[in-house]
């Protein structure tokens, strides 16, 4: 397991980094979220918000899988933590995860789309945390957990990627997002990284500035 240095860590805290990433991934997301992670580099200048949806009653190891396959320092999210750049926070199993106040909360309030963690909970609490300064990420799964973050994300000024049908697994969780009006972009998923790194290191924030859809 990644270890995630204290408050004297020479990483930024989440007070003062300027972007938070938020994925939500469900089925075939594992694979998804392993690619897109690998993608990305260990001084990305933001901190990185994972629901990945699991089943609640089992143990997972998933951050130490995902730590194998990236630069990125990689560990599930802890209650009171603050989220530093270039770490990886994963969801726990049957936790919700939320940003408040700057740091991570987790609790097991009632399940939301049918599911807890929910990626839902985790957009719209980094949205009325962070603002304009939230990307977020709709990768394969079922269902349309997540649409209404990402309009929220949306609405804020912050801007919204989707993976594209071809090379999702489970596209219906993504292409809900995308039918109702939530996505700026819609991207084969090799291409996720590198609009995240744009995104966060040149700060381009307009959104459809050179929007690509592609099926």
């Amino acid at each position: 397991m990644a270890r995630i240095t204290n408050n004297e860590s020479r990483n930024p805290s989440c007070s003062e980094i300027q972007k938070v990433v938020v994925i939500g991934a469900s089925a075939g997301g594992i694979d998804a979220l392993t690619q897109l992670l690998s993608g990305l580099p260990a001084d990305l200048p933001a901190a990185i918000l994972v629901v990945q949806h699991l089943q609640p009653e089992r143990e997972t190891h998933l951050h130490e899988f995902l730590a194998r396959h990236s630069s990125l320092q990689v560990c599930m999210a802890q209650d009171g933590m603050h989220p530093e750049a270039g770490v990886v926070y994963i969801a726990r199993p049957g936790q919700h995860l939320r940003v408040e106040n700057e740091r991570l909360v987790l609790n097991k309030s009632e399940p939301v789309n049918y599911v807890r963690p929910s990626i839902d909970v985790l957009f719209t609490s980094a949205v009325h945390s962070r603002g304009s300064n939230v990307i977020g990420v709709i990768l394969s799964g079922t269902g349309r957990d997540g649409t209404l973050g990402c309009r929220k994300i949306q609405a804020k000024g912050g801007v919204t990627i989707a993976q594209n049908e071809r090379t999702s697994r489970y596209f219906t969780m993504p292409k809900t997002a995308i039918d109702a009006g939530a996505i700026d972009y819609v991207l084969p998923l090799q291409e996720i990284a590198v609009k995240i790194i744009a995104l966060v290191e040149h700060g381009v924030t307009q959104k459809k500035e050179e929007e690509i859809w592609k099926k």
